[in-house]
């Protein structure tokens, strides 16, 4: 434990102390038999308030929120709302059934690297068969020429693509991080489950963002199925599902997303006694301030004692 009269740094120091000596395991399961576990004393959210209109707010301070896990209301022990750098990971289906879908995806990738600032950082990989790196984090608007090589080819491994953007961020310092996927959403190899990608992003604090690359001619039911797994990525880690987008849409989409995460809001608060139970944990977000809506993840699965 570590004593606070011995050590008088202020507190949002010690929280970060506190996160860095107990904070998340690295997320590296490659299959869906290896545990996803959190490893920290702290349960942080990071949060997305809008307006009517779906624009982001900033300016709300700490006595607005009110913080629920399992409908008990829990202390804030600490609240941030600068506007602070983020890392992001951005994947690009490739797989077959993409056809000529990867240059509109490749085309949104650039529009997100386009909107970074000098601070954020971003990384984009490719998945088909298997996972492949395209560009390392770094905060250029630049894309990797490599990238204009990417053909649509192979089988799907959207959930392990999700485990492997989890794993690099889990490593990353900013706290705020995000997860970009552009994908039809059908899933045909992967070792992981949807549940267990989730519990991945879940980990490591990471908000999904989903945009439906499907062609308007996929099948309906097929569509509605893989549409509802990008959406449940999207809806519980906080993030947003984006319908096929094209065009100005799309811009507008991307632009919506950096302009999210600049001005996210960062909450933490010490879990009740009894929570290291192994099991999941709803969590609850809330504002006194009517005509706004907030999002962010919408539980944890604790570690066992």
């Amino acid at each position: 434990m570590i004593n606070r009269a011995v050590f008088s740094f202020p507190k949002p120091f010690l929280f970060f102390f506190w996160l860095t000596l107990f904070g998340t395991a690295p997320v590296s399961a490659q299959t869906d038999d290896e545990p996803i576990r959190v490893e920290s004393s702290i349960v942080v959210l990071n949060a997305t308030v809008t307006d009517a209109a779906g624009k982001p707010v900033g300016g709300l301070r700490q006595n607005q929120f009110h913080i629920f896990e399992d409908g008990r209301e829990q202390k804030i022990e600490f609240f941030e709302a600068e506007k602070t750098p983020f890392a992001a990971v951005i994947l690009l289906d490739s797989s077959g059934s993409m056809e000529q879908r990867v240059s509109l995806a490749r085309s949104a990738a650039i529009q997100f690297l386009d909107r970074l600032r000098a601070d954020d950082m971003a990384a984009i990989y490719n998945f088909d068969s298997k996972i492949s790196l395209v560009q390392d984090f770094s905060n250029s608007r630049d894309i990797y020429e490599g990238a204009f090589d990417i053909k649509a080819d192979g089988m799907t491994v959207l959930n392990d693509a999700i485990v492997r953007a989890a794993d690099e961020l889990g490593k990353r310092p900013e706290k705020r991080r995000a997860i970009i996927v552009l994908s039809d959403g059908a899933d045909t190899k992967s070792g992981n489950s949807a549940e267990k990608a989730l519990k991945a992003a879940l980990a490591v604090n990471a908000t999904i963002y989903t945009v439906d690359m499907s062609a308007i001619d996929t099948n309906g039911r097929e569509r509605l199925q893989n549409q509802g797994v990008l959406k449940n990525f999207s809806e519980k880690s906080g993030g947003r599902f984006i319908p096929t987008p094209g065009g100005v849409a799309l811009r507008d989409a991307f632009k919506n997303i950096v302009d999210e995460l600049g001005v996210q809001y960062t909450l933490g608060y010490q879990p009740p006694a009894g929570s290291k139970d192994g099991k999941w944990h709803a969590l609850d977000l809330k504002i006194d301030k009517s005509g706004l809506s907030v999002r962010t993840r919408k539980g944890y699965n604790a570690p066992k004692k």
